[in-house]
């Protein structure tokens, strides 16, 4: 037998593998299957249910027809015909999963069984009709989601004068899904721009719920910039405070709490009635009250380093000791007010989200949403404040106190330059630029750590006194937090503490390029949607603010990846500011609260060039996965 002859038996058996893995491949890809059911025979203008059943081969799930973003819902429309006019569509409850993440989904699994109640036209002509159900679906398993898929299920139905009614009604359990119907097949379009606030995405219905989440915003503030700082600031102010019982160290601890509840939700009242929902935002950008908290911050470092003593004049005093048993009450409240202007920079857009998602409900939420905010921002000061007490009354205290307020008096001064710089970025007056402020920040956590070590000469520190183990390690850790600022100081990207410094190199202007490599248009979004549109490119909305810490660390660590910023460079690039003074800011900001309902930053938008909106991500994220999820919405 000839090799040749040979060879191409060889080649055509070959051939025949590969068909037969493709079309098993192509099998195991395809793996939901749609029926159609209705009745027999119904009248013209008759209503009957259309059972549509989704078979779901194992390990696969398909999504509901209410799941949330950015997960792809399943829809079911009519292909153009003659008989039906509309259509409601509805389910069974589906399993509500969270992907890894953290997005929700409500699921199907194995089988899904859906009704159309749709309506006969009053002139459907009589006879035999076929009608087809579009369905278009996304099916996903454990490790994969294939592309979004549209087939069709088709039906018969006798359109005849006279025919008994059939049920009309779905089966108990099934409740309304996406609503009507379509009569006609819609073009394949973007989703609908989003009407939820970002900050209540997930947040309960309920008057209790609502109070819960708000509750546990306050809490989560904590751990804010300008807030963690506070905790050995309010702790230094209660060791100072006179000796007293454990009775008077709970009082000031309630009052000092009640201070800041009674202030938070006072002050985000007023700013809301007068400038509304965004108002709390500006409020924490304005440079007039960041000015304001840096001359506050000044006065008192220098006054824990020694400089002079912050007192009260003396007949206030007397009058506020035969009015409080004690004295101690307006200093604690006074220490609540200086804590809350010196946390709005960083809780204001936490009030500002909480503010916008009360509007809708009762009169009361709005004041009953800020109480409860400000408890949980409050309560572990309660604790805090009671555990001071007990440590003033410890024997033996020593020189360690004098110690602590001096080193509190240079954090103090560091932080003062942090409010400094909102002005500055806000301002845009360069004064402040990044090699500066670190500079400023190495000097400042520098000394503390040359004072504990005793090279620099303060109170507290005797001549021949030797170094303990406390101060050394204490000593070390300020100076080895200085030096790490150094690289910042030469482009080096600086991790977490991003957040806190002037970006490497802010945007100029519009087309400018940040530190990231990445090419922004500023403050111009008409411009980006014509830039998008002669390019065939979705375009990446960023509302923004100069004082916003969060938006710093994306901009530093996240845009940053070389995974998500080759993801981001396949799309026209907009910054739009909100915080500053300027017009351009003022529109921003209404553009963001009118248009996409909130006024938290960040915020994050995918638009395609007709400004529909593909996706949206309100706030930050340290998930590469889940940023990179959203910013797939981009791929045109």
């Amino acid at each position: 037998m000839p090799s040749g002859w040979i060879e191409l038996k060889q080649m055509r058996l070959l051939s025949a593998v590969l068909l037969a893995s493709v079309a098993l491949s192509a099998q195991k890809l395809d793996p939901v299957q749609w029926k159609a059911e209705a009745p027999l025979a119904a009248a013209p203008g008759s209503t009957v249910l259309i059972k549509v059943t989704a078979t779901i081969e194992p390990g696969w799930h398909l999504y509901s027809l209410t799941t949330p973003r950015p997960s792809i819902p399943t829809t079911l429309t009519f292909a153009d015909n003659p008989v039906f006019a509309n259509a409601d569509a509805f389910q069974l409850k589906p399993d509500l999963k969270v992907d890894p993440n953290g997005a929700r989904a409500e699921q199907f699994t194995d089988r899904a069984d859906f009704y159309l109640k749709a309506t006969l036209k009053p002139d459907a002509p009589a006879g035999v009709a076929t009608v087809a159900v579009q369905v278009r679906y996304a099916a996903c398993d454990d490790k994969q989601c294939l592309p979004p898929k549209k087939k069709t299920a088709e039906f018969s139905l006798n359109v005849a004068v006279g025919t008994p009614a059939s049920p009309s009604d779905p089966p108990a359990g099934y409740t309304a899904g996406t609503g009507r119907t379509e009569l006609t097949a819609p073009a394949e379009k973007p989703a609908e721009k989003p009407t939820e606030k970002p900050a209540e995405k997930d947040m309960p219905q309920g008057l209790a719920q609502f109070l819960l989440v708000a509750f546990g915003f306050g809490l989560a503030t904590i751990f804010t910039p300008c807030v963690f700082p506070m905790i050995p600031i309010t702790m230094s102010f209660f060791l100072n405070q006179p000796q007293s019982t454990r009775a008077q160290q709970v009082k000031q601890a309630i009052i000092f709490c009640l201070g800041i509840v009674v202030l938070f939700t006072g002050l985000g009242l007023a700013i809301t009635a007068l400038l509304g929902s965004s108002g709390v935002k500006q409020f924490a950008s304005n440079p007039w009250i960041n000015g304001f908290i840096g001359l506050i911050f000044l006065a008192l470092g220098l006054s824990l380093l020694g400089a002079f003593e912050l007192t009260l004049p003396s007949g206030l005093l007397t009058k506020l000791n035969s009015a409080s048993s004690g004295g101690g009450t307006l200093s604690t409240l006074l220490m609540g007010l200086t804590f809350a202007l010196t946390s709005f920079a960083c809780v204001g857009p936490f009030m500002g989200a909480i503010l916008a998602a009360s509007v809708t409900g009762d009169k009361l939420q709005p004041t009953l949403g800020m109480a409860s905010f400000a408890s949980g921002l409050a309560s572990p000061f309660f604790f805090l404040a009671l555990f001071p007490g007990v440590l003033a009354k410890m024997p033996r205290a020593g020189a360690w106190m004098v110690r602590i307020k001096v080193v509190f008096g240079f954090v103090v001064l560091a932080l003062m330059f942090k409010y400094l710089s909102n002005i500055d970025v806000v301002l845009q007056l360069n004064l402040l630029p990044r090699e500066r402020f670190l500079a400023i920040w190495f000097v400042l956590f520098a000394l503390p750590g040359l004072y504990l070590l005793g090279f620099l000469r303060m109170e507290g520190i005797n001549k021949d006194e030797e170094v303990g183990i406390p101060r050394l390690l204490a000593g070390i850790v300020f100076l080895v937090f200085s030096f790490n600022l150094l690289p910042g100081m030469f482009g080096g990207n600086l991790g977490d503490l991003e957040s806190y410094v002037p970006l490497a190199k802010e945007s100029a202007g519009s087309g400018s390029a940040s530190a990231s490599g990445l090419t922004w248009m500023k403050n111009d979004l008409a411009g980006a949607l014509a830039k998008a549109k002669a390019e065939n490119k979705a375009v990446f909305v960023n509302f923004t603010g100069y004082a916003c810490t969060n938006c710093h660390w994306m901009k530093a660590n996240m845009f940053t990846r070389p995974d998500v910023n080759a993801a981001m460079r396949e799309m026209v690039l907009v910054e739009l500011y909100t915080d500053g003074t300027t017009a351009e800011d003022e529109a921003n900001q209404k553009l963001q609260e009118t248009k996409y309902q909130t006024v938290a930053i960040p915020y994050y938008l995918i638009l395609n060039a007709e400004e529909k909106v593909l996706a949206a991500y309100p706030g930050l994220t340290k998930d590469p996965a889940a940023w990179l999820k959203f910013l797939s919405a981009g791929k045109i």
